[in-house]
């Protein structure tokens, strides 16, 4: 059996960390704070580790984390994820495209559905998203599923104003 490595970092108190554990919102950095903080008190390795729901070679690993970089090393770390479909101003010009509307003549279309976006998207991005992708991206854009009531192209909006106007019912 190995000896353990020591906690080379001592700018901070067993008190402190736990002052700090405290205050602190991740709940698996309060574990490991406190698991550092018994080891600085002197409690065994086996003992702080077991008391913290780890493995002493879990607590071995971050004390190596909080040697090299702090309190800040025992953050936990967001893997970064997959890289996005559209840049930015791709979204932007999706976005702009969903305000405007479609064009009824050239998209044979009076308003635009997540299967309708897919394939524009598929056209003009290069890009096949399924389509509750461009549902949460149209619901990241703020914009609702409620759509207003498609107006004819042959409406006479004079007359309806006239309507309105002469109606009993205002």
């Amino acid at each position: 059996m190995s000896a353990a490595i020591p906690i080379t970092r001592l700018d901070q108190t067993a008190s402190e960390l736990r002052s700090f554990a405290g205050k602190c919102g991740d709940g698996a950095q309060v574990r490991r704070l406190l698991a550092i903080a018994l080891v600085l008190d002197g409690r065994s390795r086996a003992e702080a580790a077991e008391q913290n729901g780890m493995d002493r070679q879990t607590l071995s690993d971050w004390v190596h984390r909080y040697n090299a970089s702090g309190i800040e090393g025992l953050k936990s770390r967001l893997p970064p994820g997959a890289t996005p479909l559209l840049s930015d101003a791709q979204k932007a010009e999706l976005r702009e495209l969903v305000v405007e509307g479609p064009d009824p003549e050239k998209d044979k279309i009076i308003r635009w559905r997540c299967a309708d976006l897919q394939e524009v998207i598929a056209r003009r991005f290069s890009v096949r998203v399924h389509e509750s992708t461009v549902g949460k991206w149209l619901r990241r854009f703020r914009l609702t599923r409620l759509q207003p009531r498609p107006c004819h192209p042959k409406t006479d909006l004079a007359a309806q104003e006239t309507f309105k106007k002469t109606s009993p019912a205002c």
